[in-house]
């Protein structure tokens, strides 16, 4: 979850420790979540820039027009500076493996969002070929909805639709390859785009992060169940143990279940980039 500043000709984006599950955000929030977000999307952003423009400026605060020093420093590590884009009104989904609403799907239809899949795959098993599964992009309060690549080539104009599907599916194929070798599957993964001052499609939101996506461990991988995660699995859990109604207000977490989630976002950066976080 992000707070978002106007800077005039740039955006500044906070990535903050704030919380949600179940579509409500929870009152307790994850220690150094919003550093992990943010230096993993500044991660994807530099190593992959080849494939497709982003819209980031720089993580450096100190000394950019319009941040105080003061200001700079309290977000060390958990900001950026972005330039500004008109968003694409569809959200990118890339699928490697069969997960979530795209096994719900396959086990009632025998496809992903329209896509036609080999009849007998596990849940959590490797598609034959990463999928291209884009979706709504709803407003608040409402949830998002698959589509087709029709209806997508239908809000977005063909030309287009199929620029953001090269680009998705290439930026995905790049990522889990360079993931896998650290030790981490991308299960799936959403993207967004939008355009440029100069009308070209650019890069935005954040990129590859345990809340985009779903990041597996290697070891232990096995189809034909739900697999073990690097994102807030811990907190849904814990939410789930409880039997929450999952309407607000939402409980407060234990400690265990905060520190065990913060240590798996650690986890995940450090794997991914070799790096130690900066706090």
């Amino acid at each position: 979850m992000r707070d978002i500043y106007d800077l005039g000709k740039h955006l500044l984006i906070v990535a903050t420790d704030r919380i949600s599950a179940f579509d409500v955000v929870l009152p307790d929030g994850i220690p150094h979540k919003g550093r992990v977000l943010c230096q993993i999307s500044a991660h994807w952003f530099r190593t992959l820039e080849d494939v497709v423009p982003h819209h980031m400026v720089t993580t450096g605060l100190e000394g950019f027009p319009g941040i105080p020093t003061t200001v700079a420093e309290a977000l060390r590590g958990r900001a950026m500076v972005v330039k500004k884009a008109k968003p694409l009104p569809v959200e990118c989904i890339v699928r490697g493996f069969l997960s979530g609403s795209g096994w719900n799907e396959y086990q009632e239809k025998g496809s992903v969002s329209g896509i036609p899949l080999p009849a007998g795959l596990k849940e959590s098993q490797k598609l034959p070929a990463p999928l291209f599964t884009p979706s709504t992009k709803a407003e608040a309060g409402v949830h998002d909805e698959n589509i087709d690549f029709a209806a997508a080539a239908e809000k977005l104009g063909k030309k287009l639709a199929e620029e953001v599907r090269s680009a998705s599916l290439e930026i995905y194929r790049k990522a889990a390859a360079m993931a896998e070798k650290k030790g981490i599957l991308i299960a799936d993964t959403k993207f967004e785009f939008g355009l440029g001052e100069d009308g070209k499609l650019i890069l935005i939101d954040e990129a590859l992060t345990p809340d985009s996506s779903r990041f597996w461990p290697l070891d232990g991988y096995a189809p034909g169940g739900a697999q073990k995660s690097f994102d807030k699995q811990f907190v849904r859990d814990y939410l789930l143990s409880i039997r929450w109604d999952k309407k607000p207000p939402a409980p407060n977490l234990p400690a265990e279940v905060i520190q065990r989630t913060s240590e798996k976002y650690r986890e995940a950066f450090e794997r991914l980039t070799g790096k130690k976080l900066e706090i």
